[in-house]
C-alpha cells in the first residue's frame, strides 16, 4: 500500500475511495467525458482538501447509483465541517454540489439533447435526459422509491394511490432559521431558470446539477426539466422563462398544444390559476407532464355532442368522479377555438342550484371563481384530446375551506388542494399516513391495547382518525390477520380520495347533478351525438 494511504485515517481513505468511485460512475454513465476525468477528479480532492487521489489498491466496485458513494463523502464532509449540522438539508445542499462538479455545462447537455432529437428522434433524447436527471441524483431515486404505491378499484376504473415519502422532511431548527430569513430574492421560486446552478440555502434547494432544456411555445421562450421528485414515470416541468404568475388564457391552451407536437409521446397539463382549486405554486407560469397513462385518460365516456361550428371536433362528458370535458379531434386550430370558447364561456356561466357562482364581490371587487384545469395528449391516431376538469374555487359558511375542495371529514387522510396530478387519478398523500395508517392496520389486526389507548387519551397519534378508526372496527372487527388489515386500510383510503375527488367536482355523480351539467353543454350550444 502507498505510505500516504496509510498515514491517512481511515474515513480519509474512505472519502478518497468514494471520490474515485464516483468519477468512474460519472465517467461511465456519459455524465463526463474521458478528457474530464482528470480535471473532475481534482475538483473533488479540492473541495474535500486533499492534494492527491486515493493511490492504495482497492478493487473497482460498480455504482448502480451514487447514492453510497455520496453518502461516504458528506459523512466525510461533515466531519471536517464542510457542513454545519447532518441533517437531509445540508447534505442535500453538499450532494448537489458534489455531482455539479460531474456533469457538463447547461449548453453542451442541451446541445446532446438536440443532437439526439435531430439523430434518433425526441424519445431518444428524453431517455437520455431523465436518465441523466437521475444519475446525477438531481432525481433522487433513493428517495423516490420509497414512496408507497397501490391501486384501487373502483366505479371509475383503477386509482393510483401513493404516500409521498420522496420530499425531504425539515427539522424543527431548521424551519425556524428559514423564518428568520429574508424573503427570496435570488432566485425569486424554485422554479426561476436562475436555479440551474446554484449553491442553495437553507431554505432554498441547491441545485449545481440541475440541467433545463431551452423550448419555444407560442413563439416564447419556455424550459423543461424533470422534477426532483417525480410523482410518476419521466414528470416533468415546462416553465416560463420569465418569472410571470399562473394565468390560464388562450395562448396557454395554444402552449399546451404546440408541446405535444414537439413532445408527442407526453401529456401536458396545467393547474387551475385560482386559489383552492390551483396548484401549489401560482407566482410562476408553468405546466406538468410526462410520460404515463393516468386513470382518466383511460375513463370512458358517456355521452358524445357536437357543434356546427366546430367540424372534426367533439365534445364528451367522461365518466369521473370530477367534472370533465373530453375535447377530440385531428385540427389543432380548431381544437384550441374550441377550448378556448368552452373555457370562456365557463368562466362567466353560473348555475345557483349546483352552487356553481360564477362572480362574487369583496370590498366592491369583482372576484372570479370559475377556472378550469386543462390536460392535453395526443391520441394512437395522432388526434389531439383535451380533458377540461371545470372548477370553482368558492367558499362558503358550510365549507370555509372550500365548496368544491375536500370537505373536513376528509382532512383526516386530505386536506391539500386538489391539484392537475390528484385531478388525473394519482393520490399525493401526505407522508405522515405511512405510520397512521400502518398502526390503523395493527389495530385491525387486534391490537385492543392500541385501539383502547385511542378511545382513552385526547393527545393519541391517532386522534385525527379516530371516529374513522371506530367505524373500521364496527366493519370490520379486529380480526384481521395483518396483511388482511393493511389491505383493507389501503382500498378504505382509496375509497376515500374517489370521494374527495366527488368533493371537487362541480357537477355531482347524481341524475340531477349530470342534468345540470349537461344544461351547461347546452348553454354552448352543443347537442348530442344520434
Amino acid at each position: 500500500m502507498n505510505a500516504s494511504a496509510t498515514a491517512r485515517t481511515t474515513e480519509e481513505n474512505n472519502a478518497l475511495i468514494a471520490i474515485g468511485r464516483l468519477v468512474r460512475f460519472a465517467l461511465e454513465r456519459g455524465l463526463i467525458e474521458p478528457t474530464d476525468e482528470d480535471y473532475s477528479r481534482n475538483q473533488l480532492l479540492e473541495m474535500f482538501g486533499f492534494s492527491e487521489p486515493y493511490l492504495g489498491e482497492k478493487a473497482p466496485e460498480q455504482l448502480e447509483g451514487p447514492q453510497p458513494a455520496l453518502d461516504v463523502l458528506i459523512d466525510y464532509g461533515f466531519s471536517i465541517g464542510l457542513i454545519p449540522e447532518n441533517t437531509d438539508t445540508y447534505r442535500d445542499l453538499l450532494d448537489a454540489k458534489i455531482m455539479g462538479n460531474l456533469m457538463a455545462r447547461p449548453s453542451d447537455v442541451f446541445r446532446e439533447f438536440n443532437n439526439l432529437a435531430h439523430a434518433r428522434g425526441i424519445e431518444a433524447a428524453t431517455d437520455r435526459f431523465y436518465q441523466l436527471s437521475i444519475d446525477t441524483n438531481y432525481i433522487r431515486m433513493d428517495r423516490v422509491n420509497k414512496n408507497v404505491y397501490w391501486e384501487h378499484e373502483s366505479e371509475y376504473g383503477v386509482i393510483e394511490m401513493t404516500i409521498n415519502l420522496s420530499k425531504p422532511e425539515k427539522s424543527p431548527k431548521e424551519i425556524a432559521m428559514a423564518k428568520l430569513l429574508p424573503p427570496p430574492i435570488y432566485p425569486k421560486c424554485q422554479l426561476c431558470r436562475e436555479n440551474v446552478g446554484y449553491a442553495g440555502r437553507v431554505n432554498h434547494p441547491a441545485r449545481q446539477n440541475l440541467r433545463v432544456i431551452p423550448l419555444m411555445l407560442n413563439g416564447e421562450p419556455w424550459l423543461f426539466q424533470y422534477s426532483p421528485y417525480v410523482y410518476y414515470n419521466e414528470h416533468c416541468i415546462v416553465f416560463n422563462h420569465e418569472h410571470v404568475p399562473m394565468k390560464l388564457t388562450k395562448d396557454s391552451l395554444r402552449r399546451l398544444l404546440e408541446f405535444v407536437d414537439l413532445y408527442p409521446h407526453y401529456f401536458i397539463g396545467s393547474n387551475a390559476d385560482l386559489p383552492i382549486v390551483g396548484g401549489s405554486i401560482l407566482t410562476h407560469d408553468h405546466f406538468q407532464g410526462g410520460r404515463h397513462t393516468f386513470p382518466i385518460q383511460n375513463a370512458p365516456k358517456e355521452a358524445v355532442f357536437s357543434h356546427p361550428d366546430y367540424a372534426g371536433a367533439t365534445v364528451s362528458i367522461v365518466k369521473w368522479p370530477m367534472s370533465v370535458l373530453r375535447l377530440t379531434g385531428k385540427d389543432r386550430d380548431v381544437l384550441l377555438e374550441l377550448a378556448d370558447m368552452i373555457y370562456e364561456s365557463w368562466k362567466q356561466y353560473s348555475d345557483p342550484a349546483t352552487d356553481i357562482v360564477a362572480f362574487s364581490r369583496d370590498n366592491g371587487e369583482k372576484v372570479p371563481h370559475n377556472t378550469v384545469t386543462p390536460i392535453v395528449h395526443r391520441t394512437p391516431d395522432g388526434s389531439y384530446e383535451m380533458d377540461l376538469v371545470l372548477r370553482n374555487n368558492r367558499t362558503s359558511s358550510e365549507y370555509p375551506a372550500g365548496i368544491f375542495h375536500p370537505h373536513e371529514e376528509m382532512h383526516h387522510i386530505k386536506k391539500e388542494n386538489i391539484g392537475l396530478i390528484e385531478v388525473m387519478g394519482l393520490a399525493i398523500l401526505p407522508g405522515r399516513l405511512k405510520e397512521e395508517l400502518d398502526l390503523t392496520a395493527d389495530i385491525l389486526a387486534g391490537d385492543t391495547g392500541l385501539y383502547e389507548s385511542l378511545l382513552q387519551q385526547e393527545d393519541h397519534a391517532l386522534k385525527a382518525h379516530k371516529p374513522w378508526i371506530t367505524e373500521l372496527v364496527t366493519k370490520y372487527g379486529t380480526d384481521q390477520s395483518k396483511e388482511e388489515a393493511w389491505k383493507l386500510v389501503q382500498s378504505e383510503v382509496g375509497g376515500i380520495f374517489v370521494e374527495i375527488l366527488g368533493h371537487a367536482g362541480v357537477y355531482k355523480r347524481t341524475e340531477a347533478g349530470q342534468e345540470a351539467f349537461r344544461r351547461f353543454v347546452s348553454h354552448i350550444g352543443y347537442s348530442p351525438v344520434q
